[in-house]
């Protein structure tokens, strides 16, 4: 089984790391954009453009299932991209809203993400079906993806993330964005044990695993 990994920058290796952990007998290949990170400030007409050419790659490698390790090209592309290419699979991220929002005791949760996922469709209906009754801060992390993609990621500013926390009382935080993925022990440390830090790699693989045993499923069924 190959498994394509996309992200707009090094976001998407640490998802194609943990993704090998995972999912052990398989090949996990990887593209990126680095040359236009971030997407988080395009439009959803430009992230779209971006994302098709990208991915380009993992297509012409006949990957079973391609992952968008990117919210924000999940958010503008990923119904779009299964239209284009309805014979694979995409596997996209979305903010772990629901499952934040049901481990919350303060009934308070903190999103990190980037201001297209923010502004999206996506972010927007998640928030209307599983975070209507609690509170949903969005710090300001607008430059968090670029100063992680340039090697600085000791440089990020988790003050606002803190504050939320201690003056609001969140006691989970969704790390919404792979970039971030790198900074989660970071995070962790900054906000303190009583806080759960969300990423999504492990409900990625689990997707994963249910998509190629359908498919192997459906081929065994189609046998004579």
């Amino acid at each position: 089984m190959q498994i394509g990994v996309f992200d707009s920058g090094i976001g998407g290796e640490a998802v194609a790391a943990r993704l090998r952990e995972l999912l052990p007998q398989a090949q996990v290949i990887t593209a990126h954009d680095h040359g236009n990170v971030p997407y988080g400030s395009r439009s959803e007409d430009e992230v779209y453009r971006l994302t098709k050419r990208a991915i380009q790659p993992l297509l012409q490698s006949h990957c079973e299932a391609i992952v968008l390790a990117c919210n924000t090209a999940t958010a503008a592309a990923i119904d779009r991209l299964r239209s284009d290419y309805p014979s694979t699979a995409f596997v996209g991220l979305e903010p772990m809203v629901k499952p934040a929002s049901t481990m919350s005791e303060s009934k308070t949760i903190v999103v990190c993400a980037t201001p297209a996922t923010l502004r999206s469709q996506r972010y927007q209906r998640l928030k209307t079906d599983w975070a209507s009754e609690i509170t949903v801060l969005e710090p300001d992390c607008s430059v968090w993806a670029t100063t992680i993609e340039s090697g600085r990621p000791d440089e990020v500013d988790l003050e606002p993330v803190v504050s939320a926390v201690e003056q609001q009382a969140a006691d989970v935080v969704v790390l919404a964005c792979t970039h971030y993925h790198w900074i989660k022990a970071q995070v962790e440390l900054a906000v303190g044990p009583q806080v759960r830090v969300l990423e999504p790699s492990d409900a990625i693989a689990a997707q994963i695993r249910r998509i190629t045993e359908a498919a192997r499923s459906t081929s065994a069924a189609s046998r004579p």
